[in-house]
Parts: C-alpha cells; sequence; structure tokens
C-alpha cells in the first residue's frame, strides 16, 4: 500500500470460558436440535432398560433350574429383549450421528458467515490461517460433544442409578463394597479430566499454528523457492507438527488412563463383590442366585460408567473447541443495516458520477499509535479524475480505506454525495464503488467466475465489452477454455499486467459511481498503460475516478491532483500548477523528468 498499512500484531492470549460459559455456549448449539437429541436419547434408555432386565431375567432362569421348572418362555423372553434393543439403540445412534453432523454443519456456516463479516481491524491482527482451522478443526471437536457427550452422559446417569437401584434389592452389603471402590476409581478419574482439556486445547492451537504456516508459505510459494528456503519452512511446519503431535500424545494418554478407570473400577469391585458375596452364600444369607445375578449388575455398570467417563472425556475436548468458537463469535463484525437514528439519504438510487468530501478527518488505527490523517479536508465535487500524490506513508491508500468504511474515521467527516458514509448501509455504499486494490487480487476459479464477482448480473454482452476496453479479449481468444479456464491460486497462471486488467475490469463490469484505483496499472506495459488511461478518461465523463498513483506519467491529465505528505493535504491543482507552485510536487515530476529540475 501507499500509505502506512495497518500494524499487525500477534493473536491476543484468549481467557478460557469458565464451566457455566461453556455449557451455556454447547446449549447454543445443541438447542436448535433438541428434538433429535432427545430421540437419540430416548433409544439409549429403551436399550438400556432392555440391558436392565437380562439380569433379573437371569436370576429368575436360574431359581426355575433350581426348582426343575420349564425355562423356555424366558429364554425366548431374553432373545427378543436382546434383539429389540441393539436394533433400538442402532436406530438412535444413526440420530445421534446424523444429528452431530448437523450441528457441526451449522457451527461452520455461522462461523463462515461471520468470518467473512469481519471488520478489517479484527482480519489484520489474526492470522488466517488460524481462522480456517477453528472452521474446520475446531467445528469437528463439537460432533462428539454435542451428541454423544450428553446423550452418553444421560443414559450413564440413568442407567448407573436404575443398576444400583436393582443392585439395592439385591443386596445392601454388596452394594456398599461396590460404591465403595467405584468412589476410589471415579475420585482418581476426576483429577485426570483437567490435564485432558489442557492438553486437547493446545493440540488444537498448535493445529492453528500448521494452518497459519501452511498459508504463509503457499501465499509466497513463488518467492519461497526462489530464496531457496524450503528446507527452512519445511522445518518450520514440522516444529508446529511435532507441537501438535506432542499435546495430542498428552491429550491421549490422559484419554487412555480415564478410559481404562471404568474397566479397573468393575475389576476391583467384582474382586470384593466375589470374595464377600461368596462369604455370604455359604453362610446362607443370601442365595447363589443373588449372587450371580448381583454379579451381572456389576459386570452392566461397566457401560454406564464408561458411558460417564467417556462424556466427561468429550466435553474436557469439545469444551477447548468451544472456547476457540466463541472466541471468533466475539470478533467484532460489520453491520449492513444503516445505523439507528441515521436519517434516510436523499436521492436513494440515483445514477452518475458521486461526490466526494473529507472534512477535517484524522486517522489512527488504535489509540496509541501515530495518525495516518491529520485533519485532511479536500473536495472532489464528481465525474473527472483526481489524482492523489506522495511519498509513500503520506495516507493516500488510506483515502480510499475511509471511503470503502473498511476503518472508521477518529474525527471529521468523509462524505459521499454530502452523506456522512457513516450513515450509509454497507451495500449500498459498496454497490455505487468500484476498487482496484494496489496487488490487484485473482481469486482462485475461472476467469469468468472473477469478471462476475463484483457484477454476478452481467450479461455476456457486458463482459465482452469490458475485455474489448481493458484488452483482456486477446488473452481470453488464447486461453484453452476462454473464460472458463481456471486462473490458478491467486491467479498464479497468469501476468502481474494480466491481473491488473481482470481487476480493472471487474471493477469496470460494475458500473460504478465512484471509481477507486490504488496503482491500478503499475504492472501493466506501455502499450497497454496508454490504452487503458484512454479507457478512464472515457469512463471519467461519467464516473467519479480517484488514483492514487507512484508514477506521475498515469496522472499527468487528471482534472486535479492532491498532494499529501505525512498524512496532510499539501497542495490541489493541475500538474502544471503544482510544478510550478509545490516544492515536493516539483521534485517528483523533475525525478520522473516530467518537469525540469529546480
Amino acid at each position: 500500500m501507499n500509505t502506512a498499512s495497518a500494524p499487525t500484531t500477534d493473536e491476543p492470549c484468549e481467557a478460557s470460558l469458565s464451566a457455566r460459559e461453556t455449557v451455556k455456549a454447547l446449549c447454543a448449539h445443541v438447542r436448535p436440535h433438541r428434538w433429535a437429541v432427545a430421540l437419540g436419547l430416548l433409544c439409549a434408555l429403551i436399550g438400556a432398560a432392555g440391558g436392565l432386565l437380562q439380569p433379573l431375567a437371569t436370576k429368575t432362569l436360574v431359581d426355575r433350574l433350581t426348582t426343575g421348572g420349564t425355562v423356555a418362555g424366558i429364554l425366548i423372553a431374553l432373545t427378543v429383549l436382546v434383539v429389540l434393543g441393539t436394533a433400538v439403540e442402532a436406530f438412535g445412534a444413526y440420530v445421534l450421528e446424523r444429528t452431530a453432523e448437523s450441528v457441526v454443519l451449522a457451527a461452520r456456516r455461522t462461523l463462515v458467515g461471520r468470518l467473512l463479516r469481519l471488520r478489517i481491524a479484527e482480519w489484520e491482527r489474526i492470522p488466517p490461517g488460524d481462522l480456517m482451522s477453528r472452521v474446520t478443526s475446531d467445528t469437528t471437536l463439537l460432533r462428539a460433544v454435542s451428541t454423544q457427550a450428553v446423550v452418553s452422559a444421560a443414559t450413564g446417569a440413568v442407567t448407573f442409578v436404575a443398576a444400583i437401584v436393582m443392585m439395592t434389592f439385591l443386596d445392601a452389603v454388596l452394594l456398599g463394597v461396590t460404591l465403595g471402590v467405584v468412589a476410589l476409581v471415579g475420585g482418581a478419574t476426576a483429577l485426570v479430566m483437567p490435564r485432558i482439556a489442557h492438553a486437547t486445547e493446545r493440540s488444537q492451537e498448535a493445529v492453528g499454528e500448521i494452518s497459519v504456516a501452511l498459508e504463509r508459505v503457499f501465499g509466497a510459494f513463488r518467492t519461497v523457492k526462489a530464496s531457496g528456503a524450503e528446507e527452512r519452512e519445511t522445518a518450520h511446519l514440522e516444529a508446529a507438527a511435532r507441537r501438535a503431535w506432542l499435546h495430542g500424545v498428552k491429550s491421549a494418554k490422559w484419554e487412555a488412563v480415564a478410559g481404562s478407570a471404568d474397566e479397573l473400577a468393575v475389576q476391583l469391585a467384582f474382586l470384593a463383590v466375589l470374595a464377600v458375596g461368596g462369604a455370604r452364600v455359604a453362610s446362607g444369607e443370601i442365595p447363589v442366585s443373588t449372587l450371580i445375578a448381583f454379579l451381572l449388575y456389576l459386570f452392566y455398570l461397566i457401560e454406564p460408567v464408561s458411558k460417564l467417563v467417556e462424556a466427561a472425556s468429550h466435553y474436557q475436548e469439545g469444551a477447548a473447541a468451544i472456547s476457540r468458537i466463541a472466541y471468533v463469535e466475539r470478533l467484532s463484525t460489520e453491520s449492513p443495516a444503516r445505523p439507528k437514528g441515521a436519517l434516510p439519504r436523499q436521492g436513494t438510487g440515483v445514477r452518475g458520477p458521486a461526490s466526494v468530501r473529507f472534512e477535517d478527518v484524522s486517522f489512527r488505527y488504535r489509540p496509541g499509535l501515530p495518525y495516518i490523517h491529520r485533519q485532511v479536508s479536500f473536495e472532489v465535487p464528481g465525474a473527472g479524475t483526481t489524482a492523489f500524490v506522495g511519498l509513500s506513508g503520506a495516507g493516500k491508500s488510506t483515502v480510499f480505506a475511509l471511503i470503502e468504511r473498511f476503518y472508521e474515521a477518529t474525527g471529521g467527516r468523509v462524505l459521499v454525495d454530502g452523506e456522512d458514509v457513516r450513515h450509509w448501509s454497507l451495500p449500498e455504499l459498496r454497490s455505487a464503488i468500484g476498487y482496484v486494490e494496489q496487488d490487484a487480487p485473482v481469486l482462485a476459479g475461472t476467469l469468468r467466475e472473477n469478471l462476475l464477482l463484483a457484477a454476478p448480473g452481467a450479461t455476456d454482452d457486458d463482459i465482452r465489452d469490458v475485455l474489448a476496453r481493458t484488452r483482456l479479449d486477446t488473452l481470453v481468444g488464447r486461453l484453452p477454455h476462454g473464460l472458463d479456464t481456471p486462473v490458478g491460486h491467486r491467479g498464479s497462471k497468469l501476468s502481474g499486467g494480466e491481473r491488473q486488467r481482470i481487476a480493472i475490469a471487474r471493477a469496470l463490469l460494475r458500473r460504478p459511481r465512484l471509481l477507486l484505483l490504488d496503482e491500478a496499472t503499475s504492472q501493466l506495459d506501455a502499450v497497454n498503460e496508454l490504452a487503458l488511461r484512454d479507457v478512464l478518461a472515457e469512463v471519467a465523463r461519467e464516473t467519479t475516478v480517484l488514483v492514487v498513483a507512484h508514477r506521475l506519467s498515469t496522472v499527468t491529465g487528471a482534472d486535479r491532483i492532491i498532494v499529501m505528505d505525512t498524512g496532510r493535504v499539501r497542495a490541489v491543482g493541475t500538474h502544471e500548477e503544482l510544478v510550478a507552485q509545490d516544492p515536493l510536487y516539483g521534485q517528483l515530476a523533475a525525478t520522473q523528468f516530467l518537469a525540469p529540475a529546480r
């Protein structure tokens, strides 16, 4: 950019959400799908109920065998119970998996919609790769915590309590032995859960670092190769990948500890119950069928306890993801609506060139940083070409950023058509403007998609006309698939001049009332530059054209030239007037052999 660029800072440290905030955020993700989750929970409970009845049926079966009664009916009932419970559980599992995918889809749609509405200041301070990882990697962790964790916790708790009630009726002494062992192991497991959350959050941050590093390399791929920096960048990426691996291994270690705790608890409880229960059977205090049924319930406890541990593990993993997603949801975004209290603009829908006026405009990126603009004032009445020139860092490109409302003026007013831009709705304001950035970005996709980006309703005749005016028709003629030829990542299959002409064609296709050109012809050869100067001169008869230029040869014929210096307007006039009156402009013109040295 020709002005001081926005300061880039590292992403600020994020504060993790409290447990209450995490649960609230999780509920917000699950609430739209609550009926599907409830159905999955109901199916899981039905399946669990079938499992709870099996030990009692087994006890009845043993008692019948002891007394010599028939067992055919009991065996048939057990078979039906097992098959029915399995079928219901399978259906419930499908419902939950589908719902989990829906939760992830909704979260990604929300994040993507929010990211594309971020204020420029927010976008500039956070690495794009990190934002991308939150949309892709972090949302994936919502799958488990949003459905399986909720249902596992509910079914685990219900079936655990139900099993305990059944075991109470069988024998309270054996129940006391079981709960003592389970409580001991469960308390130790609870200490592990925060470690899982911490390791998972660090792992997700490291995955974000990988995305940042990849975006950095691919954004300057040729430069990396030309600099012979492949090995260094590979080492940088490998370091980020190793950090992700390290934290992932830590998380896996603690998950393994937590996952084996339920089995350990049941095994220890089994040994204790077998010892105490065997003694009670030997003394005649309980029948052997009661001990068998109790042991079956004990093994049945493995599943609900496992579900509770699994739910806790998923929650700890999901809490880290929810915290990172919530951070994005707190970032400041642009509001497309007209600000509250702003009066309707006069002349809405009027075509023709737009006027621009700056009234004592001051601007800095945030408090504590130096001002980029200091009481800048000028007026462009409409139509014609107005050029902004000056040394690098003078604040020229910032003029365009304030007109587009990429940033808000710190002081003073920016007016378009006599109305403060803060009183325009953003869609209305930007639809009137064609903007060509200095680096003329071209998006991955086809040439046609790039041209129609700002004017999706343009006709084929409109496209042919703008291609001829920007001398892109010869380029289209030699492309293998014409307008439908892919242009590569960031237009990598095009030359710099071709990318600039595509950006200009894209802006012209929009038929703007105000055209902003930021060094838009800097990479063109002399022939194409001259042709485009003629095109822009023609456009300027019906459109207000503002140009930022370092090469004065491109703007010597401008209707007015505004000279900027260290954030202030130094002089305004034509080329001839400024050569005679302004020393800075005279020096610039002499340096470029457009005026005699003074």
